[in-house]
């Protein structure tokens, strides 16, 4: 089926050259900016965004100016879980034509290949998707026609949810935990089942969040994680104990005791959730370190190390919007 072309509006391309931006001038302070774009260079293409998601970093970006140890040091355009409309083609682009509708990997690799890019991907960029944009053609991926531009956006937080899967190892019949049932978090409960993981727990604070994730099918059962909240370290390692406890006390559907998981997806930056992922790992397991949130935090690192648990990093992702 060949892709269905939109029309681009006559007046968002009067002067393809002239863009809008909303950028980021420090702690609250947006302003929408008119800016200059040269024309695309004969591999490049510009896009027109017509769908952003609001990611938890532009949350962080917009009230801190920064998000855990990454500085904004100069004004940032927000937004990079984006899709569009191709407006204009270089002259040496024969793979997609003006109308048709694309996802963004909003990255800027380095080197000229992929395979470097895989490798050296950065978290951050100098300008970010809410404005029109150009890009290479490499970075892009044409969406199906029966696929809404909403939904391209979501191409990219799932690609980070693929990304931890991959690095996880999810193996069939595992078992799996994932903290924080935000958006990233749903995705990567739904990577691991997807992927074969026997049960999927999903942790929140919020007891809506844990009921929409199961209610729509992203993990099998749920857990409501306690607001106790410790002074000393040692109160606060307490309490990540019991929290592990109670999750491990959790039957799966088949009313068998999960006890400890084999992976731990943590996708919240809390401190807290990341001592008691620690804590509900089985030797050998793996603790998935995705969320960004508190860049310093105490962790029980002995109970790790002599369990052999796993900590793993994961940022961003590199070759998954063709998954």
């Amino acid at each position: 089926m060949s892709p269905a072309l939109i029309e681009p509006s006559a007046s968002k391309i009067k002067d393809p050259t002239s863009i809008q931006a909303l950028v980021l001038h420090g702690e609250k302070d947006l302003r929408i900016e008119t800016r200059s774009l040269p024309p695309p260079m004969a591999k490049e293409l510009q896009i027109s965004i017509r769908s952003t998601g609001l990611c938890g970093s532009d949350l962080h970006y917009y009230a801190h100016y920064r998000n855990g140890d990454i500085l904004v040091r100069e004004p940032l355009t927000l937004g990079h879980e984006s899709a569009g409309v191709v407006v204009v083609v270089g002259s040496q682009v024969t793979q997609f034509r003006v109308g048709e509708k694309v996802a963004l990997e909003v990255g800027q690799p380095c080197g000229d290949s992929l395979r470097k890019a895989s490798r050296t991907i950065r978290g951050r960029y100098k300008r970010g998707s809410i404005t029109r944009r150009r890009g290479v053609t490499r970075l892009l991926a044409r969406l199906p026609a029966d696929v809404p531009l909403d939904l391209g956006a979501i191409l990219e937080p799932l690609g980070v949810a693929i990304h931890a899967a991959r690095r996880a190892q999810v193996s069939p019949e595992s078992t799996t935990l994932v903290f924080g049932a935000g958006a990233v978090g749903l995705l990567c409960a739904a990577m691991a089942k997807a992927s074969g993981s026997s049960t999927v727990m999903i942790a929140d604070i919020v007891k809506g969040r844990e009921d929409f994730a199961l209610q729509n099918g992203f993990a099998h059962v749920g857990f409501a994680v306690p607001m106790e909240r410790g002074q000393t370290i040692e109160e606060k390692l307490e309490i990540a104990k019991d929290t592990a406890a109670l999750a491990g006390q959790i039957k799966n559907l088949r009313g068998e005791t999960i006890g400890e998981v084999d992976l731990v997806f943590e996708c919240t930056g809390v401190e807290s959730c990341l001592q008691a992922a620690i804590y509900a790992t089985r030797p050998g397991g793996r603790v998935m370190l995705i969320g960004m949130g508190t860049p310093i935090q105490t962790l029980p690192i002995s109970a790790a190390a002599l369990r052999e648990v796993d900590l793993m990093g994961v940022f961003r992702y590199a070759n998954t919007y063709e998954r």
